[in-house]
């Protein structure tokens, strides 16, 4: 089975619920970004990749707008399910920006990144990286690969809403590169559902648009 859950930001309690040890062997929880476990190297946060690393199940997870982008591009890259991905551990998987996984048989189009909302307090801080928006590279790899699925897939799996979820502009220009780029991709791309995260909601928007966050949510 697939399972989805909103960001984690590295708190360990998350997946020792009850409704987490649902899962068992051959299963997949996809993470909408904020993963979290790859912050400041500390020896805590080995311990904690080290506990994630014997689970039984598949970790796979959209960068957010926190991770430390320096460690996360440090792991080594390689092809998983039709896409590219960074392997954290054997069983943990960064699915990297634009591509086009197949897990039992369904499609998921993956996008993180986005733009903080405490971005100059946290650059203040030294704990912003640029690299947490996507850049025009990453955007016509996605494009790339929804054009040889027909621009089509299942789900979409981001972090940053989808465009009826995020902010109101009155001046289209004071949209995001990403912003203008989902808004395509809404307009343009055949999906069911699309799930994102970084709202901090479990919310239905819509029929076919989910924030989740401390949901567990299971993929028909």
């Amino acid at each position: 089975m697939i399972y989805i859950t909103g960001d984690l930001h590295g708190d360990l309690s998350r997946l020792e619920t009850f409704r987490m040890r649902r899962l068992k062997r051959g299963d997949t929880l996809i993470v909408c970004g904020d993963f979290g476990f790859l912050w400041n190297n500390s020896d805590e946060e080995k311990k904690a990749l080290e506990k994630l690393s014997k689970k039984k199940y598949t970790i796979a997870f959209v960068d957010g707008t926190h991770e430390n982008f320096d460690l996360l591009e440090g792991f080594a890259e390689e092809d998983w399910n039709g896409g590219r991905v960074h392997r954290i551990r054997d069983n943990i998987v960064h699915l990297m920006r634009g591509g086009v996984f197949t897990l039992e048989g369904k499609t998921f189009f993956t996008f993180g990144g986005g733009e903080s909302p405490e971005k100059q307090m946290r650059i203040e801080a030294g704990c912003w990286w640029e690299r947490e928006m996507p850049n025009i590279d990453e955007m016509n790899i996605g494009v790339d690969n929804l054009r040889k699925h027909d621009l089509t897939v299942d789900y979409i799996i981001t972090h940053s809403p989808y465009p009826g979820a995020g902010r109101r502009f009155d001046d289209p220009r004071e949209r995001t590169p990403l912003e203008t780029y989902f808004e395509e991709v809404a307009k343009t791309i055949k999906y069911k559902k699309w799930y994102f995260g970084s709202l901090h909601v479990d919310r239905n928007y819509t029929s076919r648009h989910i924030g989740v966050f401390e949901a567990l949510l299971r993929v028909e």
